[in-house]
């Protein structure tokens, strides 16, 4: 397969190219092996397949026991739940998905002018491989990732000029999104016993970033993934998503789908949530499949620790009828196990596990 190289050395195989070129079968450097393809999925047939949904309109009420409990029930059954009337304004939410689509309808020319570095992991800009491993099977998607906290990494002038709303929209979607982190680890540290800024001060600083990425039409979907299975490596992500979905996550060894809801933001636990609360609430396990016909757009936001911060079971968790599940980590190991040795699932953290 043909790359197309970027100004900063990067190189892009971008299958929107591929489409746009008429292609008719799926590579096979896209094709997952069969155990891992999309099939014997549930589409939330019922109430008791969905993800919960749990609404925050009432949040500093006497109804917010009613919010901790409900997260807390969904942080232990599900490690996903969508949140409704959460604060955010719908029109920015909309905004931040047009200025998005508007980018990956540029020409390809145009894109490559912010194309990632070449060989570095998670570097800042566009492209399609995120991980550093020579022999990974691809994702069938784009995306686009800005470093946006601390306000130290954060350079808007590597980001796209046009639309010409589009630096403005994401730092006002940054701010937004790190308000709402904040509040949703308030109640998740207080639904599970710990104080109110448990959480947040183990997570230091955080270090903010936002993935939109577009997922285009596949001609063979039933082959390939959006995106591979994964538990997310932080400690918590927001993302929105289209009308179209392809959202999935597993639970109970069945992958069932998120169904998008109007101005709805998906929460997802990650894995140094699961290990600061020694097991009791967990990092959910996700994935995205595309489809034949329509293309698809997410915007993820990562709440994640710095590199140096040590991450480790909170003590009032970790007791002698629940002694310490998870081994003490520097995040920025973790970080570095995840990107060059890829996520299979949630094999990171299982490694981490004090009988491992």
């Amino acid at each position: 397969m043909d790359l197309l190289s970027g100004k900063n050395g990067g190189s892009i195989d971008t299958v929107q190219a591929l489409i746009q070129d008429g292609l008719k079968q799926v590579p096979d450097e896209y094709i997952q092996p069969p155990s891992l393809r999309p099939t014997l999925t549930i589409h939330n047939s019922s109430l008791s397949n969905q993800a919960p949904v749990i609404d925050l309109s009432e949040f500093h009420t006497n109804s917010l026991e009613r919010i901790r409990h409900e997260v807390g029930q969904a942080c232990r059954e599900w490690g996903v739940f969508q949140v409704i009337n959460h604060g955010v304004p719908t029109r920015l939410l909309e905004e931040m998905k047009d200025i998005g689509l508007k980018f990956f309808e540029c020409p390809l020319e145009e894109k490559l002018q912010y194309a990632c570095k070449s060989g570095s992991a998670a570097s800042e800009g566009y492209g399609s491989r995120m991980l550093v491993k020579e022999d990974q099977i691809f994702d069938w998607r784009g995306y686009f990732d800005h470093h946006t906290l601390p306000l130290a990494r954060r350079n808007p002038s590597r980001w796209p000029h046009h639309p010409p709303s589009y630096r403005e929209t994401v730092e006002k979607y940054s701010e937004q999104m790190k308000l709402l982190a904040q509040r949703l680890l308030t109640v998740i540290s207080e639904s599970i016993g710990l104080p109110s800024s448990y959480i947040q001060e183990i997570i230091g600083e955080p270090y903010q970033n936002i993935t939109i990425s577009y997922y285009p039409p596949c001609p063979q979907p039933e082959l390939t993934l959006g995106l591979q299975a994964h538990s997310d490596i932080g400690a918590i992500t927001l993302l929105i998503q289209d009308e179209v979905g392809g959202l999935q996550v597993l639970k109970d060894g069945q992958w069932i789908t998120v169904q998008p809801l109007p101005d709805a933001i998906v929460v997802n636990l990650g894995d140094q949530t699961q290990i600061l609360t020694n097991g009791a609430y967990k990092s959910v396990e996700h994935r995205a499949i595309v489809n034949a016909l329509r293309a698809r757009l997410s915007v993820a936001t990562f709440y994640d620790p710095s590199k140096q911060t040590r991450i480790y079971p909170a003590p009032e968790l970790a007791t002698k009828d629940c002694p310490p599940r998870y081994r003490e980590v520097i995040y920025g190991d973790y970080l570095s196990a995840w990107y060059s040795k890829g996520p299979e699932g949630k094999r990171n953290i299982d490694r981490l596990a004090v009988d491992s």
